[in-house]
């Protein structure tokens, strides 16, 4: 062969490799013939009478996303408290939040009668999730947890439970599976719920015959407030307070976890003070939380552990306690502003 043939014949082996690859590529992302997808299959079938064939189409269309599991092993939950608070109390939240309030008013009034919890905390959830609707994630749900029920052995068992949810959920609800879009997790909506979630606590708040999370504001509130309520939300009692906090059983009452194990009474003998007068005999557990210069603890009361439901990060729930504490500080200083 000579030389300037070499090119037209290396250009046909690219072309031929490159349409091998983009087959390869098509045939390895068509996961309904992996065994483990199959035994799913089997599953859905006997359990939930679902169709053979239709959850064959289904996952022949879902795609195994590597950047899924890339982003589930960087959460900002893994962030220190200074470097995780800015993400979330920032000034456009706060303004947000107001401007939220503010457009649904009578409807956060409706959620806080019915179920007790009040507006800036419902507000401050909804801001912290989506931005207020804005962000309300761009994956496809059935590759978010398809990926992560397959191909990310450390949750494995967790997201098969959630995509067999999610299949459950698009069934009742009457929705293409495909089309559903949400988080990297499978969050969806503005409030961010994951599929049982969806199925156990949201509801359908203006009584139109739908739960829509993505653009029905009302059943958005009520859902988050029902979800709160039905996790042991205590109206008007209180949620978290600063402490400070001397001697040597510091480590240990941190170490107990957030889910209060331990009597005002007995903390205050165990060197931890605070400002609030709180009932002696109520339960707590001791928040620390990272600063620049040094550590602030506060006391997680039982609603400061019902926002962990949320999300079990003790940083997401003083986030949505702070954020709704200054959106509601900030709110009533322009009404008084307004009024003045």
């Amino acid at each position: 062969m000579s030389i300037c043939n070499k090119p037209l014949a290396l250009l046909i082996v690219i072309i031929g490799c490159s349409l091998s690859g983009i087959a390869g590529t098509v045939a390895a992302q068509d996961i309904s013939q992996r065994k483990d997808v199959t035994t799913f299959i089997d599953e859905m079938v006997k359990k939930h009478d679902f169709d053979r064939n239709e959850l064959k189409r289904l996952f022949s269309q879902t795609q195994l996303r590597q950047k899924i599991i890339d982003a589930i092993t960087r959460p900002a939950e893994s962030k220190p408290w200074y470097r995780y608070r800015p993400i979330f109390v920032t000034d456009k939240r706060i303004q947000g939040g107001i401007q939220f309030w503010n457009d649904n008013q009578a409807l956060l009034e409706q959620a806080e009668q019915k179920y007790g919890v009040p507006a800036e905390i419902i507000t401050a959830i909804i801001g912290v999730e989506s931005f207020y609707g804005k962000h309300k994630g761009g994956y496809p749900v059935m590759d978010s947890l398809a990926t992560l029920a397959f191909d990310y052995p450390k949750r494995s068992k967790f997201f098969r439970s959630e995509l067999e949810q999610f299949l459950l959920m698009t069934r009742e609800e009457k929705m293409e599976p495909t089309t559903v879009m949400g988080s990297y997790a499978g969050a969806m909506g503005q409030p961010q719920f994951i599929a049982s979630s969806f199925r156990h606590y949201a509801v359908d708040f203006d009584n139109d015959g739908k739960r829509d999370l993505w653009h029905n504001t009302a059943d958005v509130i009520g859902s988050v407030a029902n979800y709160f309520k039905i996790h042991g939300w205590k109206q008007n009692a209180a949620i978290t307070t600063p402490v400070t906090v001397s001697g040597n059983q510091v480590s240990a009452l941190v170490d107990k976890g957030i889910k209060p194990h331990t009597s005002i009474k007995q903390l205050l003998k165990q060197g931890v003070n605070t400002q609030e007068s709180l009932p002696i005999g109520e339960m707590a557990a001791l928040i620390k939380l990272e600063n620049k210069d040094s550590d602030s603890y506060w006391l997680g009361l039982d609603n400061f552990y019902v926002i962990t439901r949320y999300n079990h990060s003790p940083l997401y729930a003083m986030a949505v306690y702070q954020l709704g504490q200054e959106i509601h500080r900030q709110r009533k200083a322009q009404e008084n502003l307004h009024n003045s």
